[in-house]
């Protein structure tokens, strides 16, 4: 099981899941690729959502229940009938935990009510996730909060007073590690509207691991996330196969372009290394670059040193720049040549 502080991975690594959503497309072999898929692209846990048609919404065609026209799954007539094709069977959930576990990769879900959360117990889950929508559904995160798991929760549809309270409801229920998750619940997000950030400011104010659940397309939201100090990247994944139309696969990144996404927050860790003053060893090659003092014209015993016979010039090899202007005025104890290094010794100093 991970932890926030530990995830067995090194140190300042992000923490990236890959999340399955609907794009099995009703087939536990495709959803068994996918885990393949995530880690093959080196993602370090899969993640499933966890409810049925009637856990989450109620079968009925009245007016709030439709699909509004300008959602992106407006070809399905209401809510019921949309989570009948996105939800993955729960008895699919052991295959497809048996398989990540094969892998050696973590594997959890999102709980849509209550009795989700007594399902998932029943396997070895590395965490539980809160969707954006569920936030304000205080029972259910207490439920959470209960068993002890890491709980991470998404903000999307949240304002500071919904976190706030989200907060509060996880924290009165234990010690779960908490992450929060900033998140733009459009699909595909744009970036403009990412603020990430927040992500600073809500690492100071709540005390938590912070994260970040990208809807957006492509890679740059989640380096500049990782960048802002993001320790948990989740992403909806999908198979290379465009043929098959799933209902998330228009915002979800397929194998191939969910590998280079690891591949480039990798990079931007790299890039970002530690807090480290000194010279990089690679830098060290080009010390020679730096300046120095010089003779640049021939010198007896008993010359004065000035600006016309000194100079401050490339390579390093000589004394510090420091002593230019304490050097002025002084004289040379020893014959010099155009072109030699002034150092400590030939310089009358009293």
């Amino acid at each position: 099981m991970f932890s926030f502080d530990s995830t067995g991975t090194q140190p300042n690594k992000a923490y990236i899941v890959a999340e399955m959503s609907g794009n099995h497309g009703g087939s536990l072999e495709r959803a068994l690729e996918i885990v393949e898929a995530a880690k093959l692209a080196g993602a370090d846990a899969i993640k499933l959502q966890t409810y049925t048609p009637d856990t989450i919404t109620f079968k009925s065609y009245k007016q709030d229940f439709l699909i509004p026209s300008k959602s992106p799954w407006s070809s399905h007539a209401n809510l019921w009938e949309l989570y009948q094709q996105a939800h993955t069977p729960w008895d699919w959930h052991g295959d497809i935990f048996a398989k990540a576990a094969s892998l050696k990769l973590d594997y959890f879900s999102s709980p849509f009510d209550e009795s989700a959360v007594e399902f998932l117990m029943e396997f070895d889950v590395s965490a539980m996730k809160i969707a954006s929508p569920e936030i304000t559904h205080i029972p259910l995160l207490k439920k959470v909060a209960k068993t002890g798991l890491p709980v991470i929760v998404s903000t999307g549809l949240a304002n500071q007073g919904d976190i706030d309270l989200a907060v509060s409801a996880v924290r009165s229920e234990g010690k779960s590690e908490l992450a929060l998750l900033q998140c733009a619940s459009a699909y595909p997000a744009p970036l403009s509207e990412c603020n990430l950030n927040t992500l600073r400011d809500m690492a100071s104010r709540y005390k938590t691991v912070v994260g970040f659940s990208d809807h957006t397309l492509g890679s740059t939201a989640a380096m500049t996330a990782v960048a802002c100090g993001a320790q948990i990247i989740e992403k909806h994944i999908d198979l290379d196969d465009s043929a098959t139309e799933t209902v998330d696969g228009f915002f979800s990144a397929n194998a191939n372009e969910f590998k280079q996404y690891v591949e480039s927050i990798r990079e931007v860790e790299l890039c970002l290394g530690t807090v480290d003053y000194e010279i990089s060893e690679t830098s060290k090659i080009g010390l020679n670059g730096r300046r120095s003092l010089y003779v640049v014209k021939d010198l007896r015993p008993g010359d004065v040193l000035s600006v016309d016979n000194v100079r401050c010039i490339r390579p390093t090899y000589g004394m510090h720049p420091m002593y230019f202007e304490n050097l002025l005025g002084k004289k040379v104890v020893t014959s010099l040549q155009a072109g030699d290094r002034l150092t400590m010794d030939v310089v009358q100093w009293k």
